[in-house]
């Protein structure tokens, strides 16, 4: 992995009277939440959470309701205020920011896209889209040229001098992303942006957060509850329950090898072959293997694979990123995966 971007060390959040206590407390911070609950009166929201992101990636977390994906995400900016553990931000612990650095942090380094778009009703959408900048001090000629340029990139040209109510629920959230790039953070945050749109128009705003990382490269955490989401979005993807990890990973990790039953469960309706890549089917080489077989990447999606596979008269070879070849898949590799999707269902 690349250089973490923000590293996440033994974060708690305790909500409760004396809830700073339990970290520090074996006894208190072994006991599970209803225990906990009964016993000190506290909810651990987040449990000694540790994982790094990295510059560029787009790390998803997800988990029920309840989970406590979201206030870990609005700890990362003290949007919620941790009760102990770290947030290093380009090595730079938020936890440890004065007022001024944290409003900095806010203002130029993470910007948050919301559930609830959170727009000025009385302002346009080249003024909900400036108003990062507005509060920052750039003159009105800058701010209004940056912005113009950010409407252009969600999609929103010509809407410019529109009101909120006067739009969608889809072009509202372009907004509140407008506003969240306009300032050029190094990191996008993102509260369930989505769940509140219709399907047809999630997946047009799934589509456009694809396109908008491709094009500028962010730093984004995505948190979800939807497991199509996250797959479909995520470099990597952390899935929490009650307030802890059970386990972080690749789609393709998550799938192929799923930490406990609770995984294996949360992923069971996932199509196999839409996921997982080459690597979990592939079989050693045969003896009489020819030379000139076809060869793929074990990176590649088993669905991908499948017109190789299906139209090649031989096994077919899978090499690594460097070309040594790992082994050999073929048609009832193939059929193995789809089966176990029917089986499954």
């Amino acid at each position: 992995m690349n250089k973490p971007e923000i590293s996440v060390r033994n974060l708690w959040k305790v909500f409760g009277p004396g809830g700073e206590k339990i970290p520090n407390d074996p006894e208190l911070s072994g006991l599970n939440s209803a225990e906990l609950l009964e016993r000190t009166g506290c909810v651990a929201a987040v449990r000694n959470m540790n994982f790094d992101v990295a510059k560029g990636e787009v790390f998803v977390v997800m988990g029920l309701s309840g989970s406590g994906k979201s206030t870990l995400v609005r700890c990362l900016t003290r949007l919620i205020e941790p009760t102990s553990g770290q947030v290093l931000v380009d090595g730079k612990d938020v936890l440890q920011a004065g007022t001024a650095e944290l409003r900095e942090l806010r203002r130029r380094k993470m910007s948050m896209v919301f559930q609830h778009f959170g727009l000025l009703p009385h302002r346009t959408v080249l003024d909900n889209v400036s108003y990062g900048l507005q509060i920052r001090g750039a003159a009105k000629n800058e701010r209004y040229a940056r912005s113009r340029e950010i409407i252009d990139l969600v999609g929103l040209t010509g809407y410019e001098r529109h009101f909120p109510d006067q739009l969608s629920g889809g072009m509202q959230q372009r907004v509140g992303l407008g506003r969240a790039l306009a300032g050029d953070p190094d990191t996008i945050l993102f509260d369930e942006p989505f769940s509140a749109l219709d399907p047809l128009i999630r997946r047009d705003m799934q589509a456009e957060v694809i396109r908008l990382h491709k094009e500028m490269g962010k730093t984004m955490i995505f948190v979800t509850h939807d497991l199509s989401e996250a797959l479909k979005l995520g470099d990597r993807i952390l899935i929490m329950r009650n307030g802890e990890t059970v386990q972080c990973g690749t789609g393709d990790d998550l799938v192929g090898s799923p930490a406990d039953d609770y995984i294996a469960d949360f992923v069971s309706e996932v199509p196999r072959a839409d996921v997982l890549t080459l690597k979990w089917i592939t079989g050693p080489v045969a003896p009489a293997a020819p030379a000139d077989a076809p060869v793929l990447s074990s990176t590649m999606i088993i669905r991908d694979a499948i017109p190789t596979v299906m139209h090649s008269s031989c096994a077919v070879m899978v090499a690594d990123d460097s070309g040594r070849i790992l082994g050999q898949i073929d048609r009832d590799s193939i059929l193995s995966v789809l089966r176990s999707r029917e089986v499954a269902a």
